[in-house]
């Protein structure tokens, strides 16, 4: 198995991110290279918002997932549920005992609803940094601006940079849709990107043109799923018919993925 660490090293790779055993399995038969969680798919599946789930909750699901697959999986660990160093470094500990091959580590801080100062968030992408060295994890350090109307790229490339400088191994601006945005970012930034895939954005191929390393998708696919369980349930309400069915997963796609060989 290629290593985790291996796939930052040129081209570009596809990340998704499954939200439950069952996803992820799908997504490793398919022939995805690495997977990552979503702390909202996750925090869905347990019927929660996000931002809601507990880092006991995490771990498990962190388990169950890197127990079920053979693939590096990546692991959201928003800010790491801690506000010290120490605090970071217990949760990168435990989720590396978990099976993570990396995590990210954002700079919004949803308790006091605001986006860390600078200094401040590069001072937890180091406490993170410190750890995942420990274990021989990839950190990503992301840079929340644009998820929270802080459209300033400026602001975000010298964020990006600072948690580049404190320790991360890939740096992150999810939200980011233009070509010459992401473009400066990339030559901004002396690290492998991750960019998020968005509904109308740029294709994989045209985020490899500007030199993206890593592709993710966030909630995304989780969101088409419960997409069509919420358009087959409205066809069961509306009309009692079911043809949704004709959409379903086909049996010899179950059993690829599910047979446990």
């Amino acid at each position: 198995m290629t290593s985790f660490h291996e796939l930052h090293q040129s081209g570009t790779f596809i990340i998704p991110n499954p939200w439950d055993v069952g996803s992820a399995r799908l997504l490793e038969s398919y022939g995805f290279v690495a997977l990552a969680t979503t702390s909202s798919g996750l925090a869905a599946s347990l019927g929660k918002l996000d931002q809601q789930v507990t880092r006991d909750e995490l771990v498990a699901h962190v388990a169950a997932l890197t127990a079920a697959v053979r693939i590096p999986v990546n692991v959201d660990a928003e800010r790491c549920f801690a506000d010290t160093a120490d605090g970071i470094a217990e949760t990168v500990d435990l989720l590396a005992e978990a099976g993570a091959a990396g995590i990210s580590i954002e700079d919004y801080d949803p308790a006091a609803d605001r986006i860390e100062t600078l200094e401040a968030g590069a001072e937890r992408v180091a406490a993170a940094a410190r750890a995942t060295a420990r274990h021989g994890i990839v950190l990503t350090a992301r840079a929340e601006n644009h998820l929270y109307g802080h459209d300033d790229l400026d602001d975000t490339i010298a964020r990006l940079r600072a948690y580049r400088e404190a320790g991360a191994d890939v740096v992150y601006a999810p939200g980011l849709r233009a070509a010459e945005d992401i473009a400066r970012v990339v030559r901004s930034v002396d690290a492998p990107v991750n960019v998020l895939a968005v509904a109308g954005g740029l294709s994989v191929p045209e985020l490899a043109d500007l030199g993206v390393r890593r592709v993710s998708l966030g909630g995304g696919l989780a969101w088409v799923a419960y997409g069509a369980l919420r358009d087959a349930a409205r066809e069961l309400l509306d009309t009692g018919t079911t043809t949704f069915k004709s959409r379903s997963l086909p049996e010899e796609d179950l059993e690829k993925a599910f047979r446990g060989d």
